[in-house]
């Protein structure tokens, strides 16, 4: 289980919400209800696109933080693919993303860009197999020969081997994946490249993919439908909807020889990984022994200088705190969505990141205490 965030945190004078939180939080977290909490300043509202992978819990953030501050922001869940493009192109104040941009990514872009981290999630292998009880074993070398459509019906002997005793129907393997440009398949290639030398070299990683075979679904909602629509179906998906549909979904081994199920405790172990100043980090084929191996994190994507996808500074503070809430207040919501919190080491990342928010050179987050992170580049997110 990863560390829950301390509460002694810098805290920007000027950020009334955060003090508003703080009461809420004190007076039991009561949110709902007739006793709405709003921030005196005026309300701004946010545009924001991208990632599907935490929708269920960025509506919940979104939706919280309106009610407490008066701050209304519009999220369009169109993938992670669809949020990098529509910041580049300036057309929303921020973006979301499950899959962090390369450097000559970067490179296209107007202004640097920064990865906010906001939760560790989890893609998980899901299938439908009517008759079938408890959770199959898949290893990565199996997913990717499937994936590559080198497996043809479920009864196939590498999949009963890894699975004595379970009666497989002999029904064909129906492959399905994303359809559009997504930080899940980000994960998911990014995955099956670590463990499959075939794989990274006939397909390769990326938002993007040429599928050897198989359907695809739009959003991990579409991936998710497909699966339970069609029997003998396997597909890949954010574990909240594999969750909250009631799907199967299978034990993965990790590269110590464990069968990990996909859990808040197993995914927040997966983030051992050396974390670097700018968050930009694979959390795959974890090395911990209690990991989970389809682990990542998931951003926001700003750009440093916020005047470059907002017009006015008032919108471009409102932008900050609400990202400063999320990095810490808004962690509380991460678990009851099936999200792991951000470990104490990415948060201090994140905070190291926000103060370097400005508008046209006007620091946005001034004044948020003498305290500031400061970690090498080699520790851990533990």
């Amino acid at each position: 289980m990863s560390r829950r965030v301390g509460t002694a945190r810098p805290r920007p004078p000027h950020l009334a919400t955060t003090l508003v939180v703080a009461m809420a939080l004190l007076l039991g977290g009561a949110f709902d209800g007739p006793h709405r909490m709003v921030a005196a300043r005026a309300a701004e509202a946010l545009t924001g696109a991208g990632a599907t992978l935490p929708y269920p819990l960025y509506s919940r953030y979104f939706d919280v933080y309106h009610r407490l501050t008066g701050v209304r922001v519009n999220y369009q869940s169109i993938g992670s693919g669809g949020g990098q493009r529509q910041l580049r192109e300036r057309t929303v104040n921020f973006g979301a993303s499950d899959a962090f941009l390369a450097d000559d990514q970067m490179a296209q872009y107007p202004g640097p860009v920064l990865h906010i981290p906001t939760a560790l999630g989890a893609v998980v292998v899901s299938y439908h197999l009517p008759g079938v009880e408890g959770p199959l074993r898949f290893t990565g070398d199996l997913l990717a020969d499937i994936y590559l459509g080198e497996v043809a019906r479920w009864n196939d002997p590498r999949i009963q081997r890894l699975n004595p005793g379970v009666a497989l129907p002999p029904l064909p393997v129906v492959v399905v994946h994303r359809a559009d440009g997504s930080g899940t398949t980000f994960v998911w290639t990014d995955y099956l490249a670590k463990v499959s030398p075939r794989w990274r070299q006939r397909v390769g990683v990326g938002t993007s993919v040429a599928w050897p075979t198989g359907l695809g679904g739009k959003g991990n909602e579409g991936v998710a439908g497909l699966v339970r629509q069609i029997p003998g179906a396997i597909g890949y998906v954010e574990m909240v909807y594999a969750l909250s549909e009631r799907m199967s979904f299978g034990m993965v081994q990790n590269r110590a020889g464990r069968w990990m199920l996909p859990t808040l405790e197993s995914v927040s172990a997966a983030a051992v990984v050396p974390m670097p100043p700018d968050t930009r980090v694979s959390l795959t084929d974890t090395e911990a022994p209690d990991g989970y191996p389809i682990a990542g994190l998931t951003w926001l994507l700003v750009y440093q200088d916020l005047s470059l996808s907002t017009p006015s500074v008032g919108q471009a503070r409102a932008l900050a705190e609400l990202l400063w809430w999320i990095v810490h207040e808004g962690q509380r919501y991460n678990e009851s969505l099936h999200y792991a919190r951000l470990p104490e080491a990415v948060v201090r990342r994140a905070e190291a990141l926000l103060m370097g928010l400005h508008f046209r050179g006007e620091p946005l987050l001034a004044g948020a205490g003498t305290r500031q992170p400061r970690l090498s580049a080699g520790e851990g997110a533990r």
